[in-house]
């Protein structure tokens, strides 16, 4: 096994820089292989193309017909870049993507062959739904589930085959993918905005969603990569001993990009400026061969598809260019983990961020009214925004090494603070003329100037406010971006939803002037949220006993955390946005409780047969050399010995209580994933995190104290100054 590693590293060693040739401009580039309007100009009929812009635009259905013509058009778009087949692109709940490719050509009656793509098979496939996660909603003999197109996300060509993004649901019509209720809550955050946004503008008749993510991720050669059996099974390190160089002197942090990693970002820019995505940033994260990318924001169920299309296509370029690319949110111990901020808006059809201030008093009434109310959502429902982003590896990451805490709390920073400490003064009922001067002139009418000197940031807040936008910090870079997407665009809805049937209450039947109305249900707000504003350092003790205070919830697991998406509030909330059934809900919770006990129980696997397999055999056969070593030494000094084999009897000792200790906990752990695999769903996962991951722990800690001991030129698996530090 050593030879392993050693071969390893002489073939990552002896890797040369595969060249990335760029001839075209970007801008040329951009969207090549998206079947977007300007395609869908050249390729369509006028009255397709119109119908389906209305789809697009206002959610109109598209009749039979027009879909054939619609599928024509995008059959020979498609065969004009090259594609000889067709699949619709889902995104089932695995976490990762799927796709199921048929061929164009269709043989005919008198045995010719038409390339055909078909109304029936571009809105509408059957893949088996029971070989999905499904939470017992179908059962095995009742396999039929739909795919259904999406026109509101562009088909696009990747290699030879059209792909055509679709939605996922079961015979009887429950959702089965993340797409779905991402749609739903996306409806439903728009009905509601463009409700509230009309207090401010008429003109308003829709609201999107928007969404710029930023993708972290580690880069490991793929050699070293395949010698480490826990990278390629589990995704992460089980065990490794921290390498003495790690992160200490921020010298990778935005530092020069090492040539291997530049020309794989290279090349992965040019396949996503085909596709149309709009990455535009690439850097340094801080641990070593860590990487981020980030993109132009866009509306949120396109950039949803476009982050589960670029870890596809990171994958498969990563392949091309020798690395292994490693999503996990925490492949290392000791240094930090990764994450995919979700930077979010909401933006209107006339062209306004309804979270960025303007130059006029009503423009900074209308942001601090989705301001506040956001930070209200995110206060009733910190619970369920929390197990939005819950996961056996995003339990790793949360606070640790820079990364969010486990508790939700919202950073808006000093001087926004101060500005909702002016707003909680206003008095109730009608404002006074000296009030509405003072709001407009000093308070209200300030703000885009505070904004400008607003430029603090708290890298541990979970959900800040960052200028023209919430950044929820808290997602895990393996995640899909829907899952916490479609909670906080819900709560958000129903906020608003809330706050308009408030303010026309105070209209209605107080006669209060509209403006009046509006500062006092924020005022109101800012009260009640204030508990969930935390401007401090989210580590420690400290925030914690704060934060229990505050009766702010503090899930520090998976299985914990997960139990809020059942709560009665959280069925509640979705049913009356009609964005998940109860039953879809208690389907995804049972779904996510056996993903969580799924890989623990991998883990748990893959460590037990390192451990006995590879880790303590090597310390055995370390300790033979130190017996033979004794030995040699007895014929040298004789009766003198004593004094010479102390250091050596010392190690043999050592090593002898570390294998000791491993086999008992290997033992052991087995034995509790025999007693937690006869449980159901919910308590197997939590049993999985009591009980079997504290051995998990348990025996990394050996086998990392015998790394340490044993002979460098034996110990089998890449040590961590080895992935980390080969580039």
């Amino acid at each position: 096994m050593a030879q392993i590693r050693f071969n390893a590293l002489q073939t990552a060693l002896q890797r040369s820089t595969i060249k990335v040739e760029e001839t075209e401009r970007r801008s040329e580039l951009f969207a090549k292989h998206v079947f977007n309007d300007a395609a869908m100009r050249q390729y369509l009929t006028s009255d397709a193309y119109q119908t389906i812009q209305a789809a697009i635009e206002k959610g109109d259905k598209i009749d039979r017909q027009t879909a054939g013509h619609i599928a024509a058009g995008m059959k020979e778009w498609a065969i004009s870049k090259g594609a000889t087949h067709y699949t619709h692109w889902f995104q089932p709940l695995t976490g990762s993507t799927a796709e199921k490719h048929d061929a164009f050509f269709e043989t005919q009656a008198d045995g010719t062959v038409i390339e055909k793509l078909g109304a029936s098979q571009l809105v509408q496939q059957e893949p088996d739904a029971s070989s999905f996660p499904h939470g017992g909603i179908r059962n095995t003999f009742e396999a039929r589930g739909y795919t259904a197109w999406d026109p509101t996300s562009p088909a696009f060509v990747y290699g030879t085959t059209l792909c055509v993004p679709t939605v996922f649901v079961s015979y009887t019509g429950e959702a089965l993918d993340y797409k779905t209720p991402l749609l739903r809550a996306l409806q439903a955050v728009d009905a509601a905005a463009t409700s509230v946004a009309r207090y401010f503008d008429k003109n308003v008749s829709k609201v999107n969603a928007t969404l710029g993510w930023e993708q972290e991720y580690f880069l490991i050669d793929a050699a070293l990569a395949a010698s480490r059996p826990d990278i390629m099974l589990a995704g992460r390190t089980l065990l490794g001993h921290a390498s003495a160089k790690g992160q200490q002197l921020d010298d990778h942090y935005f530092g020069s990009i090492p040539s291997r990693a530049l020309n794989f970002m290279r090349e992965l820019e040019h396949e996503c400026m085909l596709l149309g995505v709009p990455v535009k940033t690439r850097h340094n994260e801080v641990a070593p061969n860590q990487f981020e990318l980030a993109p132009i924001f866009e509306e949120a169920n396109l950039a949803v598809d476009h982050n589960s299309l670029l870890m596809d296509v990171m994958d498969k370029v990563a392949k091309r260019h020798h690395f292994k690319v490693l999503f996990h949110e925490k492949p290392f111990a000791g240094i930090n983990g990764s994450g995919k901020h979700n930077n979010w808006s909401l933006q209107t059809n006339t062209g306004v961020n309804l979270l960025s201030p303007g130059s006029t008093p009503m423009k900074n009434l209308q942001f601090l009214t989705f301001f506040i109310n956001t930070i209200k959502a995110v206060n009733t429902h910190e619970a369920l925004l929390r197990a939005s982003i819950a996961s056996a590896g995003n339990d790793h990451r949360l606070g640790a090494n820079e990364a969010p805490p486990a508790i939700i709390s919202v950073f808006i920073g000093s001087q926004l603070t101060a500005v909702l400490d002016e707003l909680e003064k206003v008095t109730s009922g009608k404002l006074s003329p000296q009030e509405k001067t003072e709001l407009k002139l000093n308070v209200v009418g300030k703000i885009p100037e505070i904004l400008l000197d607003n430029t603090d940031r708290n890298r541990t807040s979970p959900f800040a406010f960052t200028g023209n936008k919430f950044e929820f910090r808290a997602v895990g870079s393996s995640a899909n971006c829907a899952n916490s997407m479609t909670v906080l665009n819900a709560i958000v809805a129903k906020q608003l939803q809330d706050f308009k049937l408030e303010v026309d209450a105070l209209i209605d039947t107080k006669g209060m002037k509209k403006d009046d109305a509006i500062f006092n249900v924020l005022r109101e707000y800012i009260k009640d949220a204030k508990r969930i504003r935390f401007e401090g350092d989210g580590y420690g003790d400290a925030w914690e006993k704060e934060a229990k205070k505050r009766k702010l919830s503090n899930a520090k697991n998976t299985p914990e955390a997960l139990k809020a998406k059942i709560s009665d509030s959280t069925v509640s909330l979705f049913e009356s946005l009609g964005i998940l059934s109860k039953t879809e809900v208690e389907a995804r919770y049972e779904i996510e409780m056996e993903e969580y006990a799924l890989r623990i129980q991998i883990e748990a696997r893959v460590l037990g047969d390192i451990a006995r397999n590879h880790v303590v055999p090597t310390a055995i056969r370390y300790q033979n050399v130190l017996l033979e070593n004794i030995s040699g030494l007895k014929v040298v000094y004789g009766k003198t010995i004593n004094k010479y084999t102390e250091e050596p009897l010392r190690l043999l000792e050592q090593i002898s209580g570390y294998i000791r200790e491993i086999n008992q906990e290997v033992a052991a752990m087995i034995e509790a994933r025999k007693q937690a695999n006869v449980l159901n769903a919910s308590e197997k996962a939590m049993a999985y995190c009591k009980t079997v991951l504290p051995h998990i722990q348990s025996i990394r800690k050996n086998c990392d104290k015998l790394e340490l001991l044993v002979d460098d030129q034996l110990w089998p698996l890449t040590k961590y100054r080895e992935l980390l530090f080969t580039n």
